[in-house]
């Protein structure tokens, strides 16, 4: 059975394509045909159509699908029986679909065109439309064919994502506090307004184009960006992280961030998001009250909470490390007569000058604080010997008592000091602040303007110290002073080639302190570099006589303090002692210990080599026993290396020190230098110090250290020397 003429045209067949037989492919008969394009066309989701170029669009096809689009069926829309297809169009849209279609004939392109459609039933939907202009070369006239589709659904979920977008734009672009996005070197690819004004910057764009490394540019720790991007690795986000940055202008201010990362399909970072809030103000605040909780409103100084909270910390430091904690309780001796008699307005200043004070006399691991009144504490940390606490203490009765003016009046002021020291005067904070405090009272008692310490031990040490101190003073101007020699020996020939210069101290009664007893005291009162100056000069002295008396010259070694290059012109004083003896510098050698040469090595390079021009030999002494550094070493204008009688006392029976006797002797020879080993006693050792090459040797095996006028007979006795022989 044929399909209608109406159908045939509704379906867009002619009776041509019928009658030649075109479709007999597709199936059996046209119909067949028929039937499959008119399902097929029913399925589709829109209309396909076919409408002429005139001013209604009429429709001369339409599929099924225009009354699920329209609500029109089709015969309503066929040669516009009911309605138009132009009138479907929403009167906005008409003319713009119009230009589009006009523009697809001249161009005879296809042409898309979304627009507004209104329904049967007044709803506005919005479609899709997909068409092509068809033309008919023999009767010239030109039709549309195409698809329109509802896409109103697509539509308002596209609004809703733009609405969306731009509403996250706003709140991004106004936002308070920065937000960020970057690579995983740390570029920032995407920032806002505030990120940049909270960074000191003009721009987004600026920032991004100005900070290629975070770390470096904007984190005054460098570290604390490293743990940042740790937390994020292993946590995959982080919250409330604070650390401190740079602005453009390098000023310092604390933030918070907030930020996550993002992983690709593989696991790979992509980048870091997140927000940053500048939290400077409430890290002050902060810091405003944890200073009001743990500090002194009068003096700043740390309160009693703080207090024990140091020294509870200072005493488990101190029982982890083996070490000790000096507790010092500061007394003011005329406060009370001053806040009384002046007022407490000058009183209290005068306790803010003390805190200054007592604050420039300790270290930075150490802490002072205001007990109440006039009473301070101080906590010290790392003083393990009675001498160096007795140091401390004294500068700060010193520093104290230094004149202070008010107005017009100037007050002296002196303090009594108590001192407890853990582990032995008490292992709490507690026992030992009542200790100190005890001790504080009986120094007090014993006149004020002393310190006490809490046990009878240590006291005697240091009434010892003093007493050695007070005597010291006076004992150059009673040339209480005297030298002893020891040869230096060459080990080959057993020929004396010099000697060393050892101070000795012999009191009034009579006897002699030994050099350890009064040394140390000499270097921490500053009395060295006087008695150094007296060691050089009649060091140099005394090798000029034996000279003149015809005596074979030898090279005078004299021990140099640090203090004395320090504090005295020693390019001077050596220049001086020359001068003033008439000793051929090649004559006078100075010894230097490693430790202090390595110390302050670039200081010391320049003076040395102003020593070494006056033609002076120098050594170092106690080789191997500081912190060695070969790269300083061999700067310096040394002639000898003396090895430490401490490597040389068991090289025989100890393969250790054997091993590091003989690599300083080829260490020195590599460098040029000759070695000298010290504290040498047996004949086992000399012997193993020749076969090792070393040049020469000072010890007791040869000769103790001897008065001038028994060194002087023995240079002067050629049998004292030993043979080459050995």
């Amino acid at each position: 059975m044929q399909p209608s003429a109406h159908q045939s045209a509704e379906l867009g067949l002619d009776g041509d394509a019928f009658d030649s037989g075109e479709y007999a492919a597709i199936g059996d008969s046209p119909w067949e045909y028929a039937r499959m394009l008119r399902t097929l066309l029913g399925n589709l989701d829109g209309m396909v159509y076919r409408c002429r170029h005139d001013a209604g669009w009429t429709l001369e096809f339409v599929s099924d699908g225009c009354t699920r689009l329209t609500g029109y069926l089709p015969g309503e829309l066929l040669q516009s029986k009911r309605v138009c297809f132009a009138e479907l169009v929403h009167e906005e849209d008409r003319q713009r679909r119009r230009v589009l279609t006009e523009r697809a004939i001249a161009t005879r392109e296809r042409f898309g065109a979304e627009y507004r459609i209104v329904r049967a039933d007044g709803a506005i939907r919005w479609v899709w439309e997909r068409g092509v202009a068809v033309f008919n070369s023999a009767s010239g006239a030109i039709v549309f064919e195409g698809f329109i589709e509802d896409v109103t659904e697509r539509k308002r979920s596209d609004e809703a994502l733009e609405a969306a977008e731009r509403r996250y734009y706003s709140m991004f672009e106004n936002a308070m506090d920065g937000i960020f996005r970057t690579a995983p070197d740390g570029r920032f690819l995407v920032a806002n307004p505030a990120l940049a004004r909270l960074y000191g910057y003009g721009s987004p764009r600026e920032l991004i184009d100005a900070v290629r490394d975070p770390a470096r540019q904007l984190y005054v720790k460098p570290e604390d960006r490293a743990e940042f991007l740790r937390r994020l690795e292993t946590d995959g986000s982080i919250s409330g992280f604070e650390t401190q940055v740079y602005k453009k202008n390098r000023e310092i201010i604390w933030i918070s961030v907030n930020a996550h990362l993002k992983r690709d399909a593989a696991g790979c970072v992509m980048h870091y998001e997140g927000s940053v809030e500048d939290i400077t103000e409430r890290r002050l605040y902060q810091a405003r009250i944890e200073h009001q909780a743990n500090y002194d409103a009068l003096t700043g100084l740390a309160n009693r909470s703080l207090l024990n909270e140091r020294l509870s910390q200072a005493i488990a430091h101190a029982e982890r490390d083996a070490g000790h904690v000096a507790v010092a309780f500061v007394d003011l001796d005329q406060f009370k007569f001053i806040n009384d008699s002046f007022g407490h307005q000058l009183g209290d200043n005068l306790l803010q000058t003390m805190a200054e004070r007592l604050k420039r006399c300790i270290g930075k691991a150490d802490t002072v604080a205001r007990q109440g009144g006039d009473e301070f504490v101080l906590v010290l940390c790392d003083y393990a010997q009675a001498d160096q606490i007795t140091r401390l203490v004294q500068r700060i009765q010193a520093v104290v008592a230094e004149p202070w003016t008010a107005g017009r009046r100037e007050f002296n002021v002196n303090c009594s000091v108590g001192i407890a020291v853990y582990p032995q005067d008490g292992r709490t904070a507690d026992v030992l602040l009542r200790n100190a405090d005890s001790a504080m009272y009986k120094a007090k008692e014993n006149g004020r303007n002393n310190f006490q310490f809490f046990t009878a031990e240590l006291n005697r040490h240091m009434f010892e110290r003093l007493s050695v101190e007070h005597k010291l003073r006076g004992a150059l101007a009673r040339k209480q002073f005297l030298l002893h020699y020891q040869p230096r020996v060459n080990l080959r020939t057993g020929r004396i080639v010099g000697a060393e210069a050892l101070l000795r101290w012999r009191t009034s009664r009579g006897s002699l302190y030994r050099p350890d007893r009064f040394i140390s005291v000499a270097e921490d009162t500053g009395l060295i570099v006087p008695i150094g100056k007296w060691v050089l000069r009649t060091a140099c002295e005394q090798a000029q006589s034996w000279q003149i008396q015809g005596l074979r010259p030898i090279v005078v070694s004299v021990n140099v303090s640090p203090r004395q290059f320090r504090e005295g012109n020693m390019v001077q004083t050596v220049a001086e002692a020359l001068e003033h003896s008439g000793l051929p510098a090649r004559y006078l050698q100075l010894e230097l210990t490693e430790s202090m040469v390595m110390h302050d090595a670039e200081k010391f390079v320049s003076m040395l080599r102003e020593i070494k021009k006056l033609g002076v030999q120098l050594a170092i002494d106690d080789f191997g026993t500081g912190y060695s550094s070969l790269s300083y070493l061999k700067r310096f204008p040394v002639d000898h290396l003396k090895i430490d009688r401490s490597f040389v006392k068991d090289l025989v029976t100890d393969p250790d020190d054997a091993a590091i006797v003989q690599a300083i002797i080829a260490l020195g020879h590599k460098l040029g230098l000759r070695m000298v080993a010290e504290g040498v006693e047996t004949e086992e050792q000399r012997e193993f110090l020749l076969r090792s090459r070393c040049d020469e040797m000072q010890g007791f095996l040869f000769c103790k250290p001897l008065p001038v006028a028994d060194f002087a007979a023995m240079l002067a006795d050629s049998r004292a020397e030993l043979s080459r022989d050995g």
